[in-house]
């Protein structure tokens, strides 16, 4: 299936929960909005013509500068990505699904923004989502055990965010 045919048959299935796609990227991807994720991740792993039926990984993006004058030069408003990279080890082939989201829930400074799990779809999704809360500051609700996985529980912040300060200590020791 032609990335344009996915496209549209996507589109005519989930409507205005496809919010775009480039098909001309190294890797072609389908912005999917939040609320739809679930729901299209669910169709593509068992859509006989798809089969994406592996969770390769979950990453998420910072799009964030903090310079005024580069920041309005950059053409996009400060947000954070979670891209999924799926593929079907049956009919050989991939796809790359990306949602948008608020750097900040309702704006709010601290307040982690927000998109539902799909853990229930690939179970590897598990400890992807954790690294992606852990580091970037996303909140994956329904998560089952959602829980830092790389930081230790009491650390302050997500280390990928780009506004993030790098503590001087932490316990009493130095790292700087």
């Amino acid at each position: 299936m032609s990335g344009q045919n996915l496209v549209d048959r996507l589109s005519k299935r989930f409507g205005d929960k496809i919010t775009g796609s480039s098909l001309e990227a190294i890797d072609p991807w389908v912005e999917v909005s939040p609320g739809g994720i679930v729901e299209v991740c669910v169709y593509l792993r068992d859509d006989a013509d798809l089969r994406l039926n592996l969770l390769n990984c979950i990453t998420g993006v910072d799009y964030f500068i903090a310079d005024e004058k580069k920041a309005a030069k950059a053409g996009w408003e400060p947000h954070i990505e979670v891209v999924y990279h799926l593929s079907s080890t049956v009919n050989k082939h991939t796809l790359v699904l990306k949602v948008l989201l608020p750097r900040w829930k309702g704006g709010v400074e601290g307040e982690l923004p927000e998109v539902p799990s799909v853990s229930g779809v690939w179970s590897t999704a598990n400890w992807h989502e954790r690294e992606v809360f852990d580091l970037c500051g996303v909140r994956f609700t329904g998560h089952p055990n959602l829980r830092r996985i790389l930081c230790p529980e009491d650390w302050v912040g997500h280390p990928l965010r780009k506004d993030y300060e790098m503590p001087l200590e932490y316990h009493g020791i130095r790292g700087r």
